[in-house]
Formats: C-alpha cells, sequence, structure tokens
C-alpha cells in the first residue's frame, strides 16, 4: 500500500498536481456506496425502534414504516446525483 502512495505522490508532483486523485466514475461509485453504509448503518437503530414501538401500538406502524425508509433517501439521492449530474470527461 505504501509503494502505491508513494508511486501516486511521485507522479502527481511531476505533473505539478493537476490530476485528479480518483477518476470521477471511480468517486461517484465511492459516494454511492458511502451513503448506502450510513444509510444502512442508520436503518439498524431506526429499525429496531420502530418494531419496539409497533409492538407496543400497532398504530404506529405507518410512522415506524416512514422512519424506517426515511434513510433510503439518501441512497436515491446519490444515485440521481451520479446520473444527472455530467462529468466532466
Amino acid at each position: 500500500m505504501f509503494e502505491n502512495f508513494a508511486q501516486l505522490t511521485t507522479t502527481l508532483t511531476q505533473t505539478g498536481g493537476s490530476m485528479p486523485a480518483i477518476t470521477p466514475k471511480s468517486a461517484a461509485a465511492l459516494a454511492v456506496g458511502l451513503a448506502a453504509l450510513a444509510a444502512g448503518y442508520a436503518e439498524r437503530g431506526i429499525g429496531s425502534a420502530a418494531v419496539g414501538a409497533i409492538a407496543e401500538d400497532q398504530d404506529l406502524f405507518g410512522t415506524g414504516l416512514i422512519l424506517t425508509v426515511l434513510p433510503e433517501t439518501l441512497v436515491i439521492l446519490a444515485l440521481v446525483v451520479v446520473f444527472v449530474v455530467p462529468t466532466p470527461f
């Protein structure tokens, strides 16, 4: 890993630092992947709390469903940005 980092540092200093560290497609994939990971992490706690609340009171099903699905909008918005915003190629 350190050899690759040293090679990247050498390449960047030779080109004057004008080259991006990763390609735009790689950055978009990283953004969507991290958004999905964060949404899953958020749903972990929300889902368990919603199931506990629904077990106590069945009328809270709609609220629990909305709160559980809410973090997924983060992933949907990340996908919209990837497909709508033009990449400079």
